[in-house]
């Protein structure tokens, strides 16, 4: 049931913005994708923080750039990390939206969030994909998927989610946060005040939450599987490097990398529906309002404060780190 009313934030819990899916070209559209980038292991560093200042004090927020997928084998090496948290006077968490659905609701709308999961009229994929997606879904559901047919009647984005997480994981990638539990256990520590920052969405009628997002199914619903079919036929083998450029602190080549996204389509999928548009929206602007709100409190009150966020929060000219710097804040890049 979870899972049902969490869907839109499966799209808004990673990035604010989402760049355009690369299409699939004709020698991908066949057959699962071969890949060649080797993922490294062991101890690695990550990228080094960013550094951001008031112009006039010395007061200091450190900023950890995360990334996911990151290679399954590595681990952390957060020696700098748990210095400057050892100094400071708060950690902030990334803002982080949570639908607020009261849990008697929730068990006796089951049956109908489970009707919500799967094709209308009993259909499978095979129904109502074109022939040529359906084709092209099928080689990369036996290489992720295996023997798992009941995705066959899931709807096309809830089919989208499980195929994207498993192919990355059999790819000898991870989406699991393994950063925060480490940061979470420095500050614990340290005795380091941990300032968590959730915006929650109040969901008044689960009822007509998920009839809103049964009427989403359409058009927009199989694009969303059509993209992130396209991005697993063309970019597994750039997701390892993006991986392997965050583990090592590769800044540079980790900008230079593309960075295809799937979530913008399958965000359309959920926007078709008025009730659930303004509910994303709105969730979209207060995880960036309420985080600045934070990190500018932190600058004004702490000489030292450690936050994270997303790389592409840090790195794109509408990220959250841009938009710090056009409030007049002093910004340092990791060397």
């Amino acid at each position: 049931m979870r899972a049902i009313f969490l869907l839109p934030i499966y799209v808004l819990s990673f990035a604010a913005t989402a760049a355009q899916t690369l299409p699939a070209t004709d020698a991908t559209r066949v057959s699962a994708p071969t890949l060649d980038t080797v993922l490294v292991s062991g101890e690695q560093p990550g990228p080094g923080l960013w550094k951001v200042m008031r112009r006039d004090s010395d007061h200091v927020l450190w900023i950890l750039g995360t990334q996911a997928p990151l290679p399954k084998t590595i681990s952390w090496r957060s020696n700098e990390v748990e210095k400057i948290i050892a100094s400071a006077q708060e950690v902030l968490t990334d803002a982080r939206a949570e639908l607020k659905v009261g849990f008697f609701r929730s068990v006796f709308l089951l049956p109908a969030a489970l009707g919500a999961k799967k094709n209308a009229g009993g259909k499978t994929l095979k129904d109502i994909l074109p022939p040529d997606l359906y084709a092209r879904w099928l080689p990369l559901k036996q290489r992720y998927l295996g023997k798992y047919d009941d995705v066959e009647r899931l709807r096309p984005i809830l089919a989208a989610n499980e195929l994207y997480g498993k192919a990355i994981g059999k790819s000898g990638m991870t989406n699991k946060n393994a950063l925060w539990p480490v940061i979470e256990k420095i500050a614990k520590q340290h005795k380091v005040p941990v300032k968590e920052i959730d915006v929650p969405i109040p969901v008044d009628n689960a009822r007509q939450a998920i009839d809103d997002f049964k009427s989403t199914a359409g058009q927009l619903d199989i694009d969303c599987l059509a993209t992130t079919i396209a991005r697993l036929e063309t970019d597994l083998d750039a997701m390892r490097a993006r991986a392997n450029a965050w583990a090592v602190g590769d800044l540079e080549k980790l900008k230079s990398l593309p960075y295809p996204d799937q979530r913008a389509v399958c965000l359309n999928t959920l926007a078709a529906n008025a009730n659930l548009r303004e509910k994303l929206d709105a969730a979209r602007q207060r995880i960036r309002s309420e985080w600045l709100d934070a990190a500018e409190t932190a600058l004004w009150n702490n000489a030292s404060t450690f936050a994270v966020l997303p790389v592409t929060e840090l790195v794109s000219s509408d990220g959250r780190l841009a938009m710090m710097r056009k409030k007049g804040y002093l910004v340092e890049e990791p060397q």
